[in-house]
Parts: structure tokens; sequence; C-alpha cells
């Protein structure tokens, strides 16, 4: 039953391999666990009571409230699955409360690192560096994902209207506006890339590694966190930081969310919603500085 639940993620809804990975492990994980607490040896004899052991179990390991919202995302979905297929005649996960999450504002590089990082960092010269500064200024400038930006292709990018078309989650396209900062950088790295490699007119991958080969998250992760810790102590240093850093600062300067929402090429508004949260924080923290503290005098 789950492989032809996987397999329904996999072709209808074409989930990616990194999420049917993290479904498999969840599913397999509670598997090994009614099997080894309750002696069941099919999902399909599962009820709540048994789910809310799981959980109980969880967070008796220390298993973060927010890693086991995701697992048990996993369970809801299959189990809605098998309660439109017919598998079951009740979905056991409609009594299961999921623990509570405390709010977690995404982490981002402030407009002032990244307007250092942008036009005063050197980069190294020849192929290498003008690839890894189009990396950063892309990941920065569109806000698209890591995995979108390996699967960028040179026709995706519409040099007339200055436009990049963009492959996202569930196979969805959309259309991304390049700066025109932004796309004299992405000219710039194809011209070196066309030069130096002997074979670029061969390969369809925007970006290439040294050698001439597609490009691999491995990479992109690693000059990201080496120009990032350039600029910003934070903590996390990756590509998504980025992705972060290019809302935030649209919602910063006044840009409206709905819009974000298209340019992230989120499903929902409530995914984007999060980054008006910090709006709010700089807005508190503008007020907090610039607000007379004076202490009130009595008149008498």
């Amino acid at each position: 039953m789950v492989e032809k639940f996987l397999q329904y993620l996999q072709h209808e809804k074409r989930f990616s391999g990194h999420t049917l990975s993290a479904y498999t492990v969840d599913l397999s994980q509670f598997s090994d666990y009614i099997q080894e607490t309750y002696s069941l040896t099919s999902l399909l004899e599962v009820g709540h009571s048994h789910i809310r052991s799981w959980v109980v179990a969880l967070m008796d390991a220390n298993i973060s409230p927010r890693s086991i919202n995701r697992k048990l995302s996993s369970l809801k979905s299959f189990y809605k699955f098998c309660r439109t297929r017919g598998f079951i005649h009740e979905n056991p996960m409609l009594k299961v409360i999921a623990p509570k999450v405390g709010k977690r504002l995404p982490h981002y590089v402030s407009e002032q690192s990244m307007d250092l990082l942008v036009s005063d960092i050197p980069y190294e010269a020849g192929f290498s560096g003008s690839r890894n500064k189009c990396i950063i200024e892309l990941l920065y400038g569109t806000g698209i994902r890591e995995s979108e930006l390996i699967q960028l292709k040179l026709k995706d990018i519409d040099h007339s209207a200055r436009l990049i078309k963009v492959l996202g989650k569930g196979k969805k396209e959309r259309i991304v506006p390049l700066h025109p900062d932004l796309y004299a950088t992405i000219e710039a790295y194809i011209i070196q890339r066309n030069t130096t490699h002997y074979n670029a007119a061969e390969k369809h991958d925007l970006f290439l590694t040294d050698k001439g080969e597609s490009l691999y998250p491995k990479l992109v992760y690693n000059i990201v966190k080496r120009y990032l810790s350039y600029v910003t102590t934070i903590e996390q240093r990756s590509p998504h930081v980025l992705r972060h850093t290019f809302a935030t600062h649209l919602s910063n300067n006044g840009a409206d969310i709905k819009a974000i929402k298209e340019l992230l090429g989120h499903s929902s508004l409530a995914a984007t919603q999060v980054y008006t949260h910090n709006s709010i924080e700089r807005l508190r923290q503008v007020y907090e500085q610039a607000f007379p503290r004076a202490e009130e005098q009595v008149i008498s």
C-alpha cells in the first residue's frame, strides 16, 4: 500500500525526490513503531490511539514539534489517500491533534550586507568567479530555490524581455523578471561560460561546474556559504537564506504580499505571510529607536 501511495505522489502529485524520501522515512518509522509496540503488521490496521501513542513517544525522545508535525503530515496524506481509494473506512488522523509549534521567523541577511556582497566583495577572475557571482545575484535577485536554479536551462532566459522561466514545485512554471544589473551579470557569465568550456554548446544547463558538468546541490551550498560568510555572522548561510532575504527585503520595502507569493511560487498566501512578520519586527525596532521616551513630568 505504501508503494502505491508513493507512486501516486511521484506520478500524479509530481513530488520531488527529496519529498518522496521524507515520506518514505516517516512511514517506515511509524510502521516499525506499531509493529514493535503493538505487533501490527499493516498500516491499515491503525487507529487514532496508535498515532497518538507514537506522538508521545516522539516527544519523549525530544523530537521537536516541527519535526513531529512533518511526520504527521506524511501520515495525514497517506491515510487520506487510503480513505479516498476505499482501503479504509475511517481516517485515523481525524482524531489526532498535532503539537503546537512556535512561530519561527526565517533568517535573512540585511540590505546593507547584501549591497556589500553584490557591489564590493571581489570575485575571483575567470569562469568560476563569474559563475559564483551570477549564482549569488540570481538567488538573491529572484528568490528562486536551489533546486530551481540547478534546473535552469539557457533557453529559460528571455533576453528581449529580461525574464526568466522557472520550473517550481509540482512542475509548475512561473515567470520572474530580471533587474537590469542582474541581467547584465547573467549575460557576462554566459559569455564566460561559452568561451571557457569547449563543449558548452552541447550543454543545455545554464550553470556548469569548473569541469563543464551539470551543477549539483553541494556545490551551490558551498558557494553561497562561502560568500555569505564575508558579510554576515548568521548561523544559517544557505541558498534558502537568500530566498528568505529576497522576500523579506521586498516586504520591508512595501511590496504587495500577493506579488511576493507569485514571485516565490508559493501555492498559498499562508506560506508567504511569514515575511510580513519580519516587516512588523523591523517597524517595531524603528519605533523603539525613534519614539521619544521622555519621562512624564508631573505638573503641580
